[in-house]
C-alpha cells in the first residue's frame, strides 16, 4: 500500500488542484503554529523544569516527535518542486513520517499508563515510576517504532498487491492497541478517582487527570483514528478508484498531522505551572522554575 504513495503529492497536483493548494496552506499553518509552539515548551520543558520526572521525560521526548513531524511538512514540500521522480527522497521522507507519527501515539499512551500508576496504583509503582525506567522505556519506543515501521513499509513495497496482512499488523502493534490501552486506564481513572479512597487527592489534581486523558483520548479520535480507518478500509476494497484512494490518504495525512498542534495541550496538564512559565516568558519576565508534576506521586504533588 505505501508504494502506492511513492509521489502522492504530484498525483494529488495533477488530479485535484484547488485541493492541493488548500492541503498546502493548512499544512503551512500546521507547520508554523506547531513548530512555535512545541520549541517554546521544549525550552520550557528542558530548561525550566527542575525535576526530570517520569511524566517530563516522556513529554519531551513527545514534543521531539511532534517536531520531526512539524519539519517534515516544509520537507515533503521542497521535495515536490526540487526532488522530481526521487523514489529514495520520497521513501526516507515517508519513513521518517511514521516513525514519528507512531511514536507521538506511544509516548501518548505513556503518559496516560503513568498518569494511571501515579493516581491509582502509588505504592506499588514506585519501583517503575522512574527516571532511569522513563529513559530506557523511549529508546525502547524509538527504536521499536523504527524496526517496525521499516519492515512493514519494505515489505509493503516489495509485495504490493498482498500486503494487507503486514499493514495490519502495523495498525494492531502501533495505533489500535495504544488506543485500547487508553481507553482501558482511562476508564480505570476514572472509576477509580470516584472512590473514598481517593477523595483525600486533591480536586485540582484529580480534574486535571481526567482532563489529560480525555484530551489524548481527542487527539487520538481527530488525527489518528481517520488515518487508520482510512488505511485499512484502502487495503481491504482493493475495487476502490484511485482517486478515492488518494482523497482519503491527504485528507486523513493532514489530519494526523495536526496532531503536533494539539499535542501543547497535553502539556498543559503534565506541570503545575507550565501555563505561567509559558506566560512569563511571552512577558519577558523571570519564569518560575517548573518543578512539579501536578499529576505525581503525592510526594511530588503536595503543593498542588
Amino acid at each position: 500500500l505505501f508504494s502506492v504513495f511513492i509521489h502522492p503529492d504530484k498525483e494529488l497536483y495533477k488530479e485535484f488542484y484547488s485541493l492541493s493548494i488548500a492541503l498546502m496552506v493548512v499544512n503551512a499553518i500546521i507547520f508554523l503554529v506547531g513548530v512555535v509552539l512545541n520549541s517554546l515548551a521544549l525550552y520550557v520543558f528542558c530548561f525550566r523544569t527542575k525535576t526530570k520526572t517520569t511524566s517530563v521525560i516522556y513529554t519531551i521526548n513527545l514534543i521531539v516527535t511532534d517536531l520531526l513531524v512539524g519539519f517534515s511538512l516544509p520537507i515533503r514540500l521542497i521535495m515536490f518542486y526540487c526532488a522530481g521522480d526521487c523514489l529514495y527522497c520520497s521513501l526516507v521522507h515517508i519513513f521518517g513520517y511514521y516513525v514519528n507519527m507512531y511514536c507521538s501515539i506511544l509516548f501518548l499512551t505513556c503518559i496516560c499508563v503513568d498518569r494511571y500508576l501515579a493516581i491509582v496504583q502509588v505504592e506499588a509503582s514506585r519501583k517503575w515510576r522512574n527516571p532511569t525506567c522513563a529513559k530506557g522505556i523511549c529508546v525502547f519506543i524509538w527504536i521499536f517504532a523504527t524496526v517496525v515501521t521499516f519492515s512493514i513499509l519494505i515489505m509493503a513495497i516489495q509485495f504490493a498487491q498482498c500486503c494487507l496482512s503486514k499493514i495490519l499488523v502495523l495498525m494492531v502493534c502501533e495505533y489500535f492497541f495504544p488506543l485500547i490501552i487508553i481507553i482501558f486506564f482511562t476508564a480505570r481513572i476514572m472509576c477509580a478517582l470516584s472512590k473514598p479512597s481517593l477523595m483525600h487527592q486533591s480536586r485540582e489534581r484529580r480534574m486535571r487527570a481526567v482532563q489529560l486523558l480525555i484530551t489524548v483520548l481527542i487527539i487520538f479520535m481527530i488525527c489518528f483514528t481517520p488515518f487508520h480507518v482510512g488505511q485499512v478500509a484502502i487495503a481491504i476494497n482493493s475495487k476502490m478508484s484511485s482517486n478515492v484512494n488518494l482523497l482519503v490518504y491527504h485528507v486523513t495525512v493532514t489530519l494526523s498531522s495536526l496532531n503536533s498542534c494539539m499535542d501543547p495541550i497535553v502539556y498543559c496538564f503534565v506541570t503545575n505551572n507550565f501555563q505561567s512559565t509559558m506566560k512569563n516568558i511571552f512577558r519577558k519576565t523571570e519564569p518560575q522554575q517548573a518543578n512539579v508534576d501536578i499529576l505525581g506521586t503525592n510526594k511530588n504533588s503536595k503543593g498542588s
